[in-house]
């Protein structure tokens, strides 16, 4: 029994690692803009891919990869993806023209597809559902709530000492090393039940998704009224409502319509969203804040990032053993209470701020909250699902939070540009003074605000109120 616990945690270990890395290139990329442009020759108009790439392909496959680890076996579709991403990293890094980066950022988000929702599902089928995946998820999920200020710290830091192509190539040794692992710790599961993949539920799903989040950062940057943002976003909700059809008429959906019966599920999507539109953009304003207001390089950005991820990793520790006595619930609404307060804290930055007065409070509050909602979010985006369902609940919420990070992007940065503009003595973003990039600024945290403020409404409204102690373990651990 001891030898079997030790297995399990050695797979959390590693699915830990994994997920960092995933999250990290998300935010891991923003310090080291200015100087991929000016070693690989970047426009302008084209640099925001370097990010924006990975984030369409992420978002758009998430779906589709936790299906298919439910079909062809977990195990195999993990060192399937996490293949597709070492290679495409190594692509990244070696990259010699701003297309050729463009590309391997974009294979880069469909290997992490892959293996983000069938990591979760693998956690899913090892740990038992109760007190042990509460454990398990809220060590993954502290990993990932600080995923994001730990890759602003990591990227300043490879940036400054080893060149901007170690931000890529430092995914390659850990991959490889999780790669030769796995199969000694990880046992391949599958849903027996399957029959085969929805493949027009798969083209069309995939195809709707990778649409939103390409239209909602083509609103980021040339508006909402442009005529391509428009054509792509109604496309894509034409894609997204014949993918709905299908599936209620498919004999093997990609995504049963029938797990939003789960009402706990249901709920943690809403709020995932809701979390996802908030914090992508809190950590992408606050960057800017620190590097074109307060005047911060790389290295110092990155290094002020180190309070609030060890906030969230403690946090999120606490709030799995709160959750296993208390629920979800109240522990979860807890959590985004906190983080509308961190948030509200942000809109008071100012021109003449420092990290002390203007930053560190707002950081304190916003990581208690993010360890406090991840954890108790992600336990109830996977409560009561069965093992055939695992992969479709993981890529569920996966999907919900990473479209709710390109929309919250697209949304607030439009408030931000939109004040900036109306304030700036040029009336245009170039030449805007440091004040009404601050007005900007703060304007995009009232909105982020008030989306937490939603979350924790729905929170309280929709997700059911269950001592996680007293429900049944209705998800089979992995045969040892």
């Amino acid at each position: 029994m001891a030898q079997d616990d030790s297995r399990k945690w050695s797979v959390l270990v590693l699915l830990c690692i994994t997920q960092l890395i995933l999250v990290l290139d998300i935010s891991i990329v923003n310090v080291a803009l200015t100087d991929i442009q000016n070693a690989l020759d970047f426009s302008l108009e084209n640099l925001q891919w370097v990010v924006s790439a990975y984030t369409l392909t992420f978002g758009g496959f998430l779906l589709l990869g936790g299906r298919m680890g439910d079909l062809f076996g977990r195990r195999r579709l993990f060192l399937i993806g996490l293949a597709v991403f070492a290679l495409a990293s190594l692509a990244c890094g070696l990259s010699q023209s701003d297309g050729m980066l463009i590309g391997a950022r974009a294979v880069q988000g469909i290997g992490a597809a892959i293996i983000a929702p069938v990591s979760l599902s693998i956690l899913t089928t090892t740990f038992a559902e109760g007190a042990e995946r509460n454990k398990a998820l809220g060590i993954w999920g502290g990993i990932a709530g600080a995923g994001g200020a730990i890759g602003v710290l990591a990227g300043g830091v490879l940036t400054n000492f080893l060149g901007w192509e170690w931000i890529f190539l430092v995914n390659v040794p850990i991959a490889a090393t999780v790669f030769f692992l796995i199969p000694r710790f990880v046992s391949e599961s599958k849903a027996e039940n399957l029959k085969g993949l929805d493949i027009a539920g798969s083209v069309t799903g995939t195809a709707g998704l990778a649409g939103i989040v390409y239209g909602l950062v083509h609103a980021q940057t040339d508006g909402w009224g442009n005529s391509i943002t428009i054509a792509v976003l109604a496309a894509s909700v034409a894609l997204l409502g014949s993918f709905l059809f299908i599936e209620s008429r498919s004999k093997s959906p990609i995504l049963p319509l029938s797990i939003f019966r789960l009402r706990t599920l249901a709920g943690a999507n809403i709020v995932g969203f809701l979390l996802g539109c908030a914090i992508f953009a809190m950590f992408y304003f606050l960057s800017l804040y620190m590097q074109q207001v307060l005047g911060y390089d790389a290295l110092g950005t990155g290094l002020r990032y180190l309070l609030v991820a060890i906030v969230i990793i403690i946090a999120a520790g606490a709030s799995q053993a709160l959750v296993t006595r208390l629920g979800v619930r109240p522990i979860l609404a807890g959590g985004m209470f906190l983080l509308t307060l961190g948030l509200l804290w942000f809109t008071m930055v100012s021109v003449n701020g420092s990290y002390t007065v203007d930053l560190v409070p707002g950081f304190i509050l916003a990581g208690i909250g993010l360890g406090a909602s991840f954890v108790p979010v992600s336990i109830a985006a996977l409560q009561g699902v069965t093992s055939e369902l695992a992969g479709v609940a993981s890529g569920l919420i996966n999907t919900s939070q990473q479209i709710g990070g390109a929309l919250g992007i697209a949304i607030l940065s439009t408030v931000a540009n939109t004040v900036t503009e109306n304030n700036s003595p040029t009336g245009s973003l170039q030449g805007a003074s440091p004040q009404s990039v601050v007005d900007g600024l703060s304007a995009a945290f009232w909105v982020g605000a008030g989306m937490a403020v939603i979350g924790l409404l729905a929170t309280l409204l929709v997700i059911q109120k269950v001592r996680m102690s007293e429900s049944e373990a209705e998800v089979a651990p992995a045969a040892s």
